[in-house]
């Protein structure tokens, strides 16, 4: 039978020659930890101190939620050369020293700048070595080298949603201890029970509260028909859910923050309509994500990820085979006070009323929420000094306005017992005035006497009263009477040469219409009487009068507007104008073209026409050409 020989060298690299992909992996894992004892293993002492952090760095890990390759955080082999680096840098520490500078150090790593223990080396046996710069480990978040030929990533999981975890944690990590390394510094600060006890390192371990820091969880619950075919069923949807956190979930949804609880519950939360058999249910285990709405981000009010479950589903879950019936996902969304109690029962004493109460605590005890808290109480303050301020000012102006209305009375009062005494004073001097202006219409009716005289004198053949002779000498200094000089303007204007545009607007006047040029009038014939207002008579019906009668008439009708004529006018256009016909409702009504022949009803075929409705109304359309259908109308 096969047998490992004595001398077998398992550390040597030539082992692996020839080997496959899967013999290849199983002989680096002890390779990788003889190795990495071997570069921190200078002393006993000093072998001792890392196998102290590595306890100490594991155990915290658990506690917090960040022991898991598999789902994207730290393993095992990722603790110990994260520790032995450490250990590179400060050989002489002891295991407390060297605690805090492990959270030191990673909370102030420059990823993606790989760690490593050793420079990687190719022993030339045609496998694949890990090199800084290759286009794949270009996309690499945080690369951890393994020692070991050949060289490669142990952190090929972690993304960028795990390491913001794991970077926050290692700061708080470091903030505890830090804390507790300048208590020690003071002296007395510390308990000597605590540190005895080691109780004084119980902040550092405390579980995560990951069931009370988001708001919204996703559970998903993996059922499969029997125990075997849901371990094996269960064990694949694990590898896959660090996927669908960072590529599905992370990166296409507006999510400030999001994270997978590594830990499993042996229990069945899906819907209890969900049509599970018991055997499904009993056989089912569940993990939760919790994740935080970047509500700038949002488009909405509602974040949709069926999607990404589908495409999860489509693209990672279909490669099992065999798959066989019964073996399913089912997710499940859940608010913080929704969850189930199971959550709770392991982390807190008091369960989920205990984790509610230290959910208020942390909330309250948040500095954002206290600087806002602040803000608002300021805001509420100055508020309340700026309306004191203003109803001091509307106070002070109220009595301003007193004093003014006071003083202005006062005013008033004085100046109305001056005005008092100086009517008293001007009293006596109305009869002088009086005797005054009586003089005045006396001399004004002399003069106006002795006009009258004056003009009839003159022989004015007809009399004016004084009122009458008053109008027409304002008529005479506006030019209203000066009808000799308007005489002689038409007299020239006769003696001159008429042009063609001037004659015809002499016919057009004298067929009765009122001639106007674009500046001269807005509306057309707004300047001419209408003839139904005063009347007009048919020179057919007009009777003989006496000469006395006729003269008389015609002065009578001098101030009443020229009469209608009732001449008939033949107009001749020098442009060409269409001829359009138009409906009851004043539109055009559309005779039809070369491409249009309206038709209310079907006529039959027409050769190259359509019978439709477009937007010259309901006929036959050419082919072919465009027809626009009205936005009102549609086709039955």
């Amino acid at each position: 039978a096969p047998s490992v020989p004595a001398n077998f060298d398992i550390d040597n690299d030539m082992v692996l020659s020839g080997v496959d992909s899967s013999t290849e992996k199983s002989l680096n894992g002890p390779r990788v930890t003889n190795l990495i004892a071997a570069l921190v293993g200078g002393t006993e002492e000093r072998y001792q101190t890392f196998l102290t952090v590595v306890r100490l760095v594991r155990k915290w890990a658990k506690a917090r939620g960040l022991y898991s390759n598999k789902l994207g955080y730290w393993g095992g082999v990722n603790i110990n050369i994260a520790v032995a680096l450490v250990l590179q840098l400060y050989p002489n520490a002891c295991p407390a020293s060297l605690l805090r500078k492990f959270f030191l150090v990673f909370k102030s790593w420059r990823w993606p700048n790989p760690v490593m223990l050793t420079k990687p080396h190719d022993a030339e046996l045609g496998l694949p070595v890990w090199n800084a710069f290759q286009a794949a480990t270009m996309r690499q978040v945080a690369p951890m080298i393994t020692p070991a030929y050949p060289a490669m990533n142990s952190t090929l999981s972690v993304s960028r949603q795990t390491l913001q975890i794991l970077h926050e944690e290692f700061a708080r990590g470091h903030n505890v201890v830090d804390k507790l390394y300048k208590d020690w510094q003071k002296g007395d600060v510390l308990d000597k029970e605590k540190v005895e006890s080691g109780e004084m390192w119980k902040e550092l371990f405390e579980p995560s509260d990951f069931f009370i820091s988001y708001p919204h969880y996703l559970s998903m619950c993996i059922v499969g028909p029997s125990q075997s075919d849901a371990q094996s069923w269960a064990g694949f949807v694990v590898s896959r859910l660090r996927k669908l956190v960072s590529d599905q979930l992370g990166r296409s949804l507006p999510l400030k923050k999001i994270q997978l609880w590594p830990k499993e519950f042996s229990a069945c939360v899906a819907e209890r309509s969900a049509l599970l058999t018991h055997a499904q249910r009993a056989n089912s285990i569940t993990y939760f994500i919790g994740f935080r709405v970047d509500t700038l981000r949002m488009r909405g009010s509602e974040l949709d990820i069926e999607r990404q479950l589908q495409n999860f589903s489509k693209f990672e879950l279909s490669r099992f085979h065999p798959l066989t019936p019964g073996m399913d996902v089912l997710p499940k969304t859940f608010g913080v006070k929704e969850l189930p109690k199971i959550c709770f029962e392991d982390v807190y004493e008091g369960g989920k009323v205990a984790a509610m109460k230290r959910r208020r605590m942390l909330i309250e005890a948040d500095p954002k929420r206290i600087e806002a808290k602040n803000k608002k109480k300021l805001a509420k303050l100055k508020k309340k000094m700026e309306a004191m301020k203003r109803k001091k000012e509307e106070s002070k102006a109220s009595e301003e306005k007193v004093e003014a209305d006071l003083k202005e009375e006062v005013d008033g009062e004085a100046q109305e017992s001056r005005k008092r005494k100086r009517d008293g004073d001007d009293a006596n001097g109305e009869d002088v005035n009086l005797d005054a202006e009586k003089e005045e219409e006396e001399e004004a009716a002399l003069l106006e006497s002795a006009l009258d005289k004056i003009q009839d004198s003159a022989g004015v053949v007809q009399h004016k009263t004084r009122e009458e002779a008053e109008i027409d000498r304002q008529k005479l200094l506006a030019g209203e009477l000066l009808h000799d000089e308007d005489v002689e303007v038409k007299a020239e204007q006769q003696d001159r040469k008429l042009t063609r545009e001037e004659i015809e607007k002499e016919m057009l006047a004298s067929s009765g219409l009122v001639i106007v040029s674009d500046d001269e009038a807005t509306i057309v014939g707004g300047n001419k009487i209408l003839p139904w207002r005063y009347g007009y008579k048919n020179a057919s019906g007009v009777k003989k009068e006496e000469p006395d009668q006729k003269k008389e008439k015609e002065e009578q009708e001098e101030s009443k507007p020229t009469p209608l004529i009732t001449n008939r006018v033949a107009f001749k256009f020098k442009t060409k104008f269409d001829v359009v016909e138009l409906d009851e409702s004043g539109k055009v009504i559309d005779k039809g073209d070369d491409d249009f022949t309206p038709s209310l009803k079907w006529t039959g075929r027409k050769g190259g026409f359509e019978f439709k409705l477009g937007e010259r109304g309901l006929g036959y359309y050419r082919t072919g050409k465009k027809v626009v259908i009205p936005s009102n109308m549609a086709y039955s």
